[in-house]
């Protein structure tokens, strides 16, 4: 059962880095619950990650229609080796890492069986791709277009600290390079990035 120590992990309103290491205190916590069998906590943390999961994926993957069914893939994954996790690093840093390993899966099954879209209108599909939690439609196409034109490994380390609010130590852990690598990344498409923004 979830403790109100547990619930009340989250703060209301703080910092965002503060705010994320008590959503990683917290979804640690029930992920732990839920290794030792507490239903409740296994939903506490499907919710609490599904979103963070969903970002997560959707700016490693190259197909819009494939987020959804490599975030449920990811969470399969993830529940079905809980009785593994043993809380060394966050909770949310193990899902990410898992999440990370789906999609390169994912990559390797299209192609070595590419699929066909199965939707005619390619452009309502992508609209409906896009993420609803961004001011505006056409902030969230620039703002995926700026990120898109990064190379790979400044946009994950971005993506990463900036926009999940993982602290450098756990995306570097995610990335398999040094702490300081993360953060020259981070430093060089936040200036990338502004210098496109002056452009435009």
């Amino acid at each position: 059962m979830i403790t109100p120590a547990l619930t009340a992990a989250c703060p209301k309103r703080t910092s965002p880095r503060t705010e994320s290491a008590a959503l990683d205190e917290a979804t640690t916590a029930w992920a732990l619950a839920a290794r030792a069998g507490d239903p409740d906590a296994v939903e506490h943390f499907v919710r609490a990650l599904h979103r963070d999961v969903l970002r997560y994926v959707a700016h490693l993957c190259a197909d819009p229609q494939a987020v959804d069914d490599l975030a449920q893939e990811t969470f399969l994954r993830a529940l079905g080796s809980l009785h593994r996790f043993e809380g060394r690093c966050s909770a949310r840093a193990w899902l990410l890492s898992i999440a990370r390993r789906a999609v390169i899966d994912g990559y390797r099954r299209a192609s070595a069986r590419p699929r066909l879209a199965d939707r005619p209108d390619w452009q309502l599909a992508a609209e409906h791709a896009q993420p609803r939690d961004l001011p505006g439609f056409d902030d969230g196409i620039v703002l995926l277009d700026l990120l898109a034109a990064l190379p790979d490994e400044r946009r994950q380390a971005f993506v990463l600290t900036q926009l999940l609010g993982l602290p450098y130590a756990e995306a570097a852990a995610l990335s398999g390079c040094p702490e300081g690598t993360v953060r020259s990344r981070v430093a060089r498409a936040r200036a990338t990035l502004a210098g496109e923004l002056e452009l435009a």
